[in-house]
């Protein structure tokens, strides 16, 4: 009996990670798995990578309480975070398991876990083919917006097209440029500081971003496009250059 009741709660969990959110379930699974029906979740999706896929279990750790489901491709952790943060989920993860990985904001109640799943998913994405870290979809959702691959591959080959055909190194150090004054708020002076060169070298070298994207850095929805396009080449596979995509409608033409 106790045996057919742990497999009516972890039925009642997956179906919430679904985002069946029926009249109800969430009150139902939060009595059979002994959870607080509005408490703080949070979730982790992890590839199995090769690795053993576990049978379900609960995992306490840092005032977190980790229930994990098995799929045939990747493992789900629903977190009862209490007072802590998501922060605290990708600290523990990261010591136990390797990357990548990607975990959810918090969200209020069971029936939020298919939203969280979701978001989860999104900040897996945001990872990129070799990526090795464990990560919150906080700080990363413009990553996010663009983590389809046959969407950034577009971005970067609209905006960053000319560039990336570019020498690697003269490519590399606009690039290096352009983070840098993103990093420091579009300051051209401080950038220059973090750079170790003259504040005229780094206007030059955003100019010359401008030329080959097209796009000028002080017009706002142009920048926009930059900043995201920026994110969309993380996210190519290593040593990837897309193709242009106005050459290739061209082309077809």
């Amino acid at each position: 009996m106790r045996q057919r009741g742990e497999e009516r709660g972890w039925a009642l969990l997956d179906a919430l990670l679904d985002d069946d959110t029926g009249p109800g379930l969430p009150a139902l699974a939060a009595a059979v798995l002994g959870l607080p029906e509005a408490g703080r979740y949070a979730v982790a999706v992890l590839p199995l990578r090769g690795r053993p896929c576990p049978a379900p279990r609960t995992a306490g750790g840092h005032g977190l309480r980790f229930l994990w489901r098995a799929r045939p491709d990747r493992e789900i952790a629903v977190v009862a975070l209490g007072e802590a943060d998501p922060a605290a989920v990708v600290t523990l993860l990261a010591d136990l398991a390797p990357g990548p990985g990607g975990v959810s904001p918090a969200v209020a109640g069971l029936a939020g876990l298919g939203t969280a799943r979701r978001l989860a998913d999104a900040a897996l994405l945001t990872c990129g083919p070799a990526g090795e870290d464990v990560v919150c979809l906080d700080g990363r959702v413009p990553a996010a917006l663009v983590a389809r691959p046959a969407v950034s591959a577009y971005l970067a080959a609209d905006v960053f097209g000319a560039l990336l055909a570019r020498d690697p190194a003269d490519r590399a150090l606009l690039v290096s440029t352009l983070d840098a004054w993103l990093e420091c708020g579009g300051s051209a002076a401080r950038a220059a500081v973090r750079l170790r060169c003259h504040r005229n070298t780094v206007l030059n070298r955003l100019r010359r971003l401008e030329e080959l994207t097209s796009r000028s850095l002080s017009r706002p929805r142009e920048l926009v496009e930059v900043v995201l396009a920026l994110d969309a080449v993380r996210l190519l596979p290593l040593g990837a250059v897309p193709p242009d995509p106005r050459s290739s409608a061209a082309a077809g033409a």
